[in-house]
């Protein structure tokens, strides 16, 4: 590949039929990073938050409202030997299936929002990062009150943040209402809090001590798996997060207590386990949220922080055996500017290992989707179907099924059954482009002095138009990058 299809398909999200290549590849993709648009015009129909939280907060409350209920006619039930358990009721059955089909629609506005914005942004290569980070910080719309909220995680603390620091984008998604609820960090409640003594008192042995999120942290977000903490370190990290929660989810005294408008982090002192911290050898006397605040920009600014993040975005960029000197070059960059993030990705570029003129990766379902569908010059998809693409070739969007987020491999989507259902998908889009596009001109625009003869007399021999652009869309050449 020459070097601007390189910085098309590699670094950028594929060519459009009316690009021109860029003839100082690498200068433009450095230009990206000054012109770059937060929050596009794509993202103008996305709900505000307030208004799924008030969703969420009013589901939460019915649901509890009915498992109240059944623990009160557990004793009646029992008492006059009813032989069965009381059942739900009806009507909190149907809010839950009005919450459903409300966060369904969020659901569906914010991930066509997403979709749009990759295939009209003038800085694929900064959309492709915003995408990498949200993986990186990945939450799944498997947990019912996520749906609604992982589209906001990646537009309120990615988007934002992908070209500052990378502890200022840390801190933003750890205390993201979509990260809390996620990883149950809301419900987290120190032992000798106030909270805490009070539920024991009470005998509610359920209320307690929560550590997904200290440990996805560590394990995930900063250090990497296998990198000198304990389990006692997650344990103590955990109970320094206590009283990290979200407004607007609870209903009555204890949510009046929290305060805050819906949907904002809060900081709930009744919750937080009080007393000084010992984490990884360093003791953290702070008091409130400024205990677990002190422990997420230590863990930002560790070397081994600075070596996972930087063995991602080799692999991502540079093949599935991230290369050891881009690796370490990459490192360097990081710890030497504080983790400044356009100076990493300033590295990147400059690097000579993204750019080998072979194919280095293979494109994941959302990457071939949004190449397909940018190089028939199509800027939007109805929602409805984009949702259906996404979810026939395996990757839905925010539903990796865990906070490890999606693999970024190959072995994990180059096989048999998911590139037939990539023809598939490849002969709609082409059945609906070819009235307007010859394929075998586009294929010389995308891909020029980079196709191989065998693509090239396959593409000229299609019976159709619209069968040689299935057939350019499913080429060796287009769906590797």
């Amino acid at each position: 590949m020459l070097p601007s299809t390189i910085a098309l398909n590699r670094f950028g999200l594929g060519g459009r039929p009316d690009d021109q290549p860029p003839s100082d590849p690498k200068r433009w993709l450095l230009q990206q990073l000054n012109r770059f648009e937060p929050r596009p015009q794509a993202l103008a129909e996305v709900p505000p938050r307030a208004q799924v939280i008030d969703q969420l907060g009013q589901y939460l409350a019915e649901q509890q409202m009915v498992a109240r209920a059944r623990r009160q006619a557990m004793p009646a039930a029992m008492t006059t030997g009813a032989a069965e358990m009381p059942q739900a009721d009806p009507q909190a059955n149907a809010a839950k299936r009005y919450f459903r089909q409300a966060i369904q629609q969020d659901y569906l506005v914010m991930n066509s929002a997403r979709l749009d914005s990759a295939l009209t942004t003038s800085s694929p290569f900064v959309e492709r990062l915003v995408h990498f980070w949200a993986n990186h910080f990945a939450v799944s719309i498997d947990k019912l009150p996520v749906i609604g909220l992982a589209g906001l995680l990646e537009f309120e603390a990615i988007r934002p943040h992908v070209l500052g620091r990378f502890s200022d984008m840390l801190l933003a998604v750890e205390q993201h209402p979509a990260m809390l609820v996620f990883l149950d960090q809301a419900q987290s409640i120190g032992p000798e809090s106030q909270a805490g003594m009070f539920a024991a008192m009470r005998g509610r042995k359920q209320l307690g001590l929560n550590e997904n999120l200290a440990r996805e942290i560590m394990e995930l977000h900063t250090l990497g798996v296998r990198t000198g903490y304990s389990q006692a370190d997650v344990t103590e990290f955990a109970r320094a997060l206590t009283g990290w929660t979200v407004s607007g989810l609870g209903r009555g005294p204890a949510a009046r207590l929290i305060g805050g408008s819906p949907g904002q982090f809060q900081f709930a002192a009744l919750l937080h386990e009080p007393g000084a911290r010992t984490i990884m050898g360093k003791r953290y006397d702070e008091e409130g949220e400024a205990q677990a605040r002190a422990v997420l920009l230590d863990l930002a600014a560790s070397p081994a922080t600075a070596k996972h993040i930087a063995t991602k975005l080799a692999r991502h960029f540079a093949g599935d055996d991230p290369p050891p000197a881009l690796v370490e070059r990459l490192s360097k960059a990081y710890l030497a500017s504080g983790g400044d993030l356009p100076t990493v990705y300033r590295t990147l570029i400059q690097s000579p290992e993204p750019w080998a003129p072979k194919p280095l990766k293979f494109k994941n379902p959302w990457e071939w989707t949004v190449s397909a569908l940018r190089a028939v010059g199509s800027n939007e998809l109805d929602p409805k179907m984009a949702a259906g693409v996404l979810r026939q070739l395996g990757q839905p969007t925010w539903q990796p099924g865990s906070p490890a987020g999606w693999d970024d491999i190959a072995a994990s989507w180059a096989g048999p059954d998911a590139l037939v259902r990539r023809v598939e998908v490849a002969q709609r889009i082409g059945a609906k482009a070819a009235s307007t596009i010859d394929p075998r001109n586009l294929a010389e625009k995308l891909f020029p002095q980079s196709l191989s003869d065998a693509t090239r007399t396959a593409i000229a021999r299609a019976e159709s138009p619209a069968d040689g652009l299935a057939l350019l869309l499913v080429s060796p050449e287009f769906v590797r990058r």
